[in-house]
């Protein structure tokens, strides 16, 4: 009798939606020694290496300064704080987005008017913001969704006519540009989240404001901290909401890999794109891309977002070929119990819904192989193409 070797069959390795920084041995080495100078020096609250972290951010969103603070949520309310707007005073929100953006609203004592997005982009228009102006508007945010832009101009100069403020949402698109410019740099303020899967993100929570104005940046450093400037001086009534010296060491050594980064996903986010629009009929197939906002457009893919009815049977056919997927975001807020109070029901917001019950994230982020980025499209592909009609 001849013996035969038992060969074992291997699954592939699992495609997981992100990769996080404990993937890259060389980079968590360097962020171990960043926090270690942190409890050497016993410096956890502000300080040098927070500032020095401020003033490179502000340099990469093309700003004169950045403040951090303790989450994306606090950037966008000490924003809110620091231009006044409060109890009274609405401000328009795009109901297709995390809650956050709303809850900004709701911490300073305002009403989020929340509105609809275009049901191409999924994202807030120059014409839904003038449909939804009243007389209690005091500010919008457009919220530069999954990393693509949102056609600021005109928004901006219906801002401008109509005596409202901006504050950009880029919380999910650090680097994005907009006409040669980072977003976030255009409104009154930039709000960014530095949650641990954000295109910079930290091993905690974290955030910043950016703007061009000296009395902004100061006020919105005076909230984050008591109001307090000097020390035991309370000059208005602030909160506790600064960036931990901890995360901004993290933060700032990554910050100069983030251009790479993001250079990474724009090419993975196209090559993605270019392999979807492979199926028979294009994005009008099983599996829809989602279109890009304005022609020349950016797009940094925090995430990589598509359509389909089928959402639930995608997700599993990837998960058994073993790839990650997720849900951003499966309720769109005007829907969910925390804003029941705004008497908004389903069908109000179409765009919105009809989103939110579609998208499904494919996995994409740096260091991201071209064999593992085929694999995501190979599966998409083939349950296309077992969905399509067949013609006789």
């Amino acid at each position: 009798m001849t013996y035969q070797p038992v060969t074992e069959q291997v699954a592939p390795a699992a495609i997981p939606l992100t990769r996080l920084d404990s993937a890259d041995p060389e980079l968590l080495e360097e962020l171990l020694a960043g926090v270690r100078e942190i409890a050497e020096q016993a410096a956890f609250t502000l300080g040098p290496v927070v500032e020095q972290f401020e003033t490179g951010f502000a340099s990469f969103c093309n700003s004169r300064f950045a403040v951090g603070v303790s989450s994306g949520t606090e950037a966008i309310a000490l924003a809110l704080r620091a231009l006044e707007v409060g109890p009274g005073d609405q401000v328009i929100v795009p109901s297709n987005s995390f809650i956050a953006t709303a809850e900004a609203v709701s911490a300073v004592g305002a009403r989020p008017l929340l509105v609809d997005v275009d049901p191409e982009s999924h994202l807030l228009t120059a014409q839904i913001v003038a449909d939804s102006l009243t007389p209690e508007v005091r500010c919008i945010v457009p919220v530069h969704l999954y990393g693509s832009t949102v056609d600021l101009g005109p928004i901006l100069e219906l801002a401008q006519a109509t005596g409202v403020h901006v504050v950009e949402d880029a919380c999910q698109a650090h680097g994005a540009l907009y006409e040669g410019q980072p977003v976030g740099s255009f409104g009154a303020f930039g709000s960014f989240s530095f949650y641990p899967t954000k295109n910079l993100g930290g091993w905690g929570d974290g955030g910043a404001v950016v703007t061009s104005d000296p009395e902004l940046a100061d006020r919105v450093r005076l909230l984050r901290a008591h109001g307090e400037h000097p020390r035991y001086r309370h000059r208005i009534v602030g909160t506790t909401a600064r960036l931990d010296a901890i995360q901004a060491a993290v933060l700032g050594r990554k910050l100069p890999r983030l251009p790479e980064w993001n250079e990474q996903r724009r090419r993975l986010g196209t090559r993605l794109r270019e392999l979807l629009s492979a199926q028979e009929g294009g994005s009008a197939g099983a599996v829809e891309l989602i279109d890009p906002p304005f022609a020349g457009a950016d797009h940094v893919y925090h995430l990589f977002v598509v359509r389909t009815d089928a959402r639930d049977a995608l997700r599993e056919h990837l998960r058994a070929r073993g790839i990650g997927s997720a849900v951003h975001y499966p309720t769109p807020i005007h829907l969910t119990e925390a804003y029941a109070g705004l008497g908004l029901r389903r069908g109000d917001l179409p765009a919105c819904e009809r989103a939110s019950d579609r998208i499904c994230s494919l996995p994409l982020f740096p260091g991201m192989t071209d064999e593992e980025l085929e694999r995501v499209a190979d599966a998409v592909l083939d349950f296309a193409q077992a969905r399509a009609p067949t013609t006789r």
